[in-house]
């Protein structure tokens, strides 16, 4: 395959031979890729991209790193991602690749850029979804490949499921679950073989599954019966976040009213909460990033209180949880172009993100650690994550307490996990 990179091989070859070749300047621009999904139903997730890509550039300047980044929306499209994928690498010529938010997105740039072999730092997307997602064959792990040029830092299905599971262990329920799971990245990983259902029913939980369903539906009715019928004391799954609304809007006109709502993706972000009124009380969700976390930044020395003070003056609103990873990759980007040999060269570049092993303002973030299966290990590194429930205040606004944190202890509770009503 006649690749960029094989393309700039070539010319290394025929500049050996005596052939004419620019040199390359010692301090040249490195062109940075960022790819989110700036607009359509993933939005929220790129709420605080443009905030901090501006605080990125200036501090890199600061400290004499020569960067540029070249900002591509992904639409909340995989069709869309990929292209500008290829556009990045073809036309703009980057040297390396940030993606963040959701297989949709992170998925089609890390297979474009793979094969073009162009190094890549992904997050926001579980890395089940992320690694399984992108294998020839997804069903047989014995096929599965590691990569040489895309490294993902995230968390997993497997600490996601035991947030959810503490938590709902700590309250007395019929153990009945009843799951909206899309037919997405996500919602397939979700309810597969390495997702909830295993994991549930080991704990002694039934799973009410009705079927996968499309992105932006408009009538759940038939899951919502389902879910009535079984009695379900608990919900959950991964909508995109218009999609929760809907549903759980028809749910409580409809008489579903579990004791426990633990809801991935969609219960993120403050927008969504704050559109359900009084009924976003005491739903909970994953947390993976809140001003709350013990860490700081390795780029700008900020604590996490400090990086989200800045970007509530900057964009006028309330943090939300991708503020922590949009800052993330920039850091581990950072740090890896500081220490490659040459950071114009792929291969180069590729090692150095290989071997990150850095503090961040997510946790400690560095690949090949003894906490994944023999596949991923190479391509994934683990943050922590845990369990927080929506409060409604007084004043009609909601705050995200933590309140479960079994697999990450460093990270403190703000309070006990609830039942809804």
């Amino acid at each position: 395959m006649l690749t960029r990179r094989n393309l700039l091989k070539t010319g290394a070859a025929a500049a050996a031979t005596g052939l004419a070749m620019p040199a390359l300047a010692k301090n040249s621009s490195i062109k940075i890729g960022y790819v989110s999904p700036q607009s359509g139903p993933l939005s929220a997730f790129s709420e605080a991209d443009d905030y901090m890509i501006s605080q990125f550039t200036k501090t890199a300047a600061a400290q004499g790193l020569n960067v540029e980044v070249v900002v591509k929306d992904s639409q909340s499209n995989p069709n869309r991602a990929a292209d500008v994928a290829r556009e990045l690498i073809v036309r703009d010529e980057v040297n390396l690749i940030c993606v963040a938010s959701t297989p949709e997105t992170t998925n089609p740039v890390c297979t474009i850029a793979e094969a073009e072999e162009v190094p890549v730092i992904s997050s926001v997307a579980p890395w089940q979804p992320w690694f399984i997602g992108q294998q020839g064959n997804p069903g047989d792990p014995a096929s599965w490949q590691e990569f040489d040029y895309v490294y993902h830092f995230f968390w997993g299905l497997e600490d996601n499921v035991s947030v959810f599971l503490n938590m709902w262990n700590s309250l007395d329920t019929n153990k009945v679950v009843g799951a909206l799971w899309p037919n997405d990245g996500d919602g397939n990983a979700w309810s597969s073989g390495v997702g909830m259902p295993p994991a549930a029913a080991a704990a002694g939980y039934q799973v009410i599954d009705p079927g996968r369903h499309q992105n932006l539906t408009d009538d759940f009715s038939a899951q919502i019966n389902a879910f009535k019928q079984a009695n379900a004391d608990i919900f959950t799954g991964i909508p995109i976040p218009p999609d929760f609304t809907t549903f759980w809007t028809q749910a409580r006109q409809q008489g579903f009213t579990p004791k426990i709502a633990s809801v991935a993706k969609a219960l993120l972000f403050p927008e969504t909460i704050g559109q359900l009124g009084d009924l976003g009380h005491n739903l909970s969700c994953e947390v993976y990033w809140t001003p709350d976390f013990p860490y700081s930044s390795s780029l700008t020395g900020e604590s996490n209180q400090e990086l989200a003070a800045g970007f509530e003056a900057a964009a006028g609103r309330r943090w939300t949880q991708p503020v922590g990873f949009s800052h993330a990759l920039f850091e581990v980007a950072a740090d890896a172009i500081k220490r490659a040999d040459d950071p114009t060269d792929g291969d180069d570049l590729a090692e150095a993100v290989a071997s990150t092993n850095l503090n961040t303002v997510v946790g400690n973030i560095g690949w090949g650690k003894e906490n994944l299966p023999p596949f991923a290990r190479k391509n994934v590194a683990k943050t922590p994550l845990v369990g927080g429930q929506w409060r409604r205040q007084d004043d009609g606004s909601y705050d995200l307490v933590i309140v479960e944190n079994g697999n990450a202890p460093d990270i403190p509770v703000g309070g006990d996990f609830e039942a809804i009503a």
